[in-house]
């Protein structure tokens, strides 16, 4: 017999569509150079500021890359937005640090455990420096072999830790000569692949802003959102052109289901493109908003129904629920999310106020099974991705 346990799935299919902000806990897993004794490999610093990167004796003299990426997101986020940094070897691989299998320090699930579930997210930049190998997709094969770990990670720490969290992988060594992998094909829900940095020819991506613009703002919104302003760089590329001038390339790789940089005409600045992840636009979590959201929700139930966990229940003659008992439970769960999501606008209100609908079938022979299934569906955010108008000329004629 199986302990006592609470087992939350995800619905999928669902949209119709072919004060500390905890909920902004990032990590930036980064290959770095270990620093006296005050910066170590493989261990997780917790910093506020560009301060306390100072206090670890971390400067831009000998850890340029690391310095650079925690600068942008201070530039984005606000001096005392928590990040967990966590360097590794920059001889190490994506594909080796997202095995979901080593426990080791020095490998990500060891960080997750660290930090007993609270990660919401967590990326990963210059690492896999050393690699000379050319590929055929546009983009280092370890960006897409890493994908796939990502993705059994992410799941390993929703389904085994009840800590639901997504995966940035930094688009290493782009290549603009070749044929860019299409990810809008694949079923990486829980990953997206940045391109851009503020370098030209840079073989790494800019996560340090959209690290900060993600722990700047609420799960429900866009990274993409223009009322949020500008982001930070004077200048950005992708690989060696500039954004600028690559409206075209931009949206190609758009596409391609990658994260980049874009520009609006009209307006100074830069802005994301939108909050694609690697899977197909079909998809119910195809967009970072979406899954941030519905992660929220994920630990706000677990939390909510943790406490009902191997309560007494009053049951019916045949061993069913008592009525209730169902609309009690149903509704301490719509009360929770209710009071942690639609309350701060991270859900869209119905006519009733709820942003959330809780179902449990009274007809369950709890005596007999000793299961219980609930079933909670969210009501998102929607998201003015395209806007048409029609526009002319408004004149009064006369006979």
């Amino acid at each position: 017999m199986p302990l006592p346990r609470i087992k939350i799935q995800y619905l999928n299919g669902q949209l119709g569509t072919v004060e500390e902000n905890s909920d902004g806990l990032l990590a930036l897993v980064i290959g770095a150079v270990a620093v006296a004794s005050t910066f170590a490999l493989d261990t997780p610093y917790t910093i506020t500021s560009m301060d306390d990167l100072a206090a670890l004796g971390i400067t831009a003299a000998n850890n340029a890359i690391l310095y650079q990426r925690v600068s942008e997101f201070y530039d984005e986020a606000d001096e005392g937005t928590k990040l967990i940094l966590y360097g590794v070897s920059p001889a190490v691989t994506m594909t080796e640090l997202c095995d979901y299998t080593e426990t080791a320090a020095g490998y990500i699930r060891n960080l997750i455990e660290k930090e007993n579930g609270a990660l919401k997210g967590i990326a990963i930049a210059n690492v896999n420096t050393a690699t000379a190998e050319e590929s055929a997709d546009g983009i280092d094969p370890d960006v897409l072999t890493a994908l796939p770990k990502a993705q059994q990670l992410a799941e390993w720490a929703a389904t085994e830790l009840y800590a639901p969290l997504f995966v940035i992988l930094e688009g290493r060594n782009y290549d603009a000569s070749k044929t860019l992998k299409d990810l809008s094909q694949e079923s990486y829900n829980r990953c997206a692949v940045l391109l851009g940095d503020t370098t030209s020819g840079s073989k790494g991506a800019s996560v340090g802003i959209l690290l900060g613009r993600i722990a700047s703002i609420p799960v429900q919104r866009n990274i993409g959102r223009v009322k949020d302003g500008v982001l930070s760089p004077a200048l950005m590329y992708i690989g060696t052109d500039k954004i600028d001038e690559s409206s075209t390339l931009v949206a190609s790789i758009y596409d391609k289901g990658y994260i980049t940089p874009r520009k609006y005409a009209g307006r100074t600045g830069y802005y994301y493109t939108d909050d694609r992840m690697a899977c197909e636009d079909t998809d119910d979590y195809a967009h970072l908003a979406s899954r941030r959201v519905i992660d929220k929700a994920y630990r706000i139930v677990y939390d909510t129904m943790l406490d009902m966990l191997l309560d007494e229940l009053e049951v019916n003659e045949d061993g069913t629920l008592q009525a209730a008992v169902v609309k009690s439970w149903q509704q301490t769960v719509v009360n929770a999310v209710n009071t942690q999501m639609t309350a701060d606008g991270e859900l869209s209100a119905g006519s009733d106020g709820d942003g959330c609908v809780c179902y449990i079938d009274e007809k369950q022979n709890v005596v007999s099974t000793s299961e219980i299934a609930v079933t909670l569906k969210v009501r998102p955010m929607g998201y003015a991705r395209y806007i048409d108008v029609l526009l002319g000329f408004q004149v009064t004629t006369t006979a």
